[in-house]
């Protein structure tokens, strides 16, 4: 047991420390100062944080659409990183429709003319992203880069961290800049994983379209 264990991470983990990986550790490091000494405010829709998420998920669409190698496979990664950022933004409400002299509030949905649209077509746009992946048979690229190429470690752990202590401060700490710098942290090690498996040659399935 312990040799298949031995085995599994001598041929499947990479734990060497790239760029993009010392990028996702500082968003790390950055977490507790922001936690501790940062204004609530920088955690509000719009706020600082949260551009600099749209940021973050702007160069990872960059990086996606620019792969040179496997290009069905990241116009859907592109697609993915569309509906987070869209997510973001709650389809456009958090952007367009603020209510005037509040702080941090916008309408609902059911308050904007045509807003009940919104939630039908984000779904509609999410059925395409699936219908995709399974029309190019994707799936079948997915468990190539699982089966043949190694993960890097270290930004995946930094991501599946962001993402728990993400759910945490929005479910249980309902603390906002907790819960946007975390969000970052999430998206920034995604980004270099995307950018590994596009450019970083020890990570590409091949040199084929």
């Amino acid at each position: 047991m312990l040799a298949n264990i031995r085995n599994f991470i001598k041929s499947h983990c990479d734990f060497k420390v790239y760029t993009c990986t010392i990028v996702a550790v500082m968003a790390a490091l950055a977490v507790a100062p922001c936690i501790w000494f940062m204004p609530e405010k920088y955690g509000y829709e719009n706020g600082l944080l949260e551009n600099l998420q749209m940021l973050t998920l702007l160069a990872a669409f960059i990086f996606a659409i620019k792969a040179k190698v496997n290009r069905k496979f990241f116009n859907f990664v592109a697609m993915v990183v569309v509906i987070l950022a869209i997510r973001e933004v709650n389809c456009g409400r958090t952007i367009f429709f603020p209510v005037p002299g509040e702080v941090n509030e916008f309408y609902r949905w059911k308050d904007i003319k045509y807003g009940w649209l919104a939630h039908p077509i984000y779904g509609l746009y999410m059925a395409y992203v699936a219908i995709y992946f399974l029309k190019n048979k994707l799936f079948i690229t997915l468990w190539d880069l699982i089966k043949n190429i190694k993960l890097p470690v270290w930004n995946i752990v930094l991501m599946l961290a962001g993402m728990i202590l993400g759910t945490y401060a929005e479910e249980v700490a309902h603390n906002m800049v907790f819960e946007e710098i975390t969000e970052l942290l999430f998206y920034v090690a995604l980004t270099g994983i995307i950018w590994l498996y596009a450019f970083n040659k020890d990570f590409q399935l091949t040199k084929e379209d």
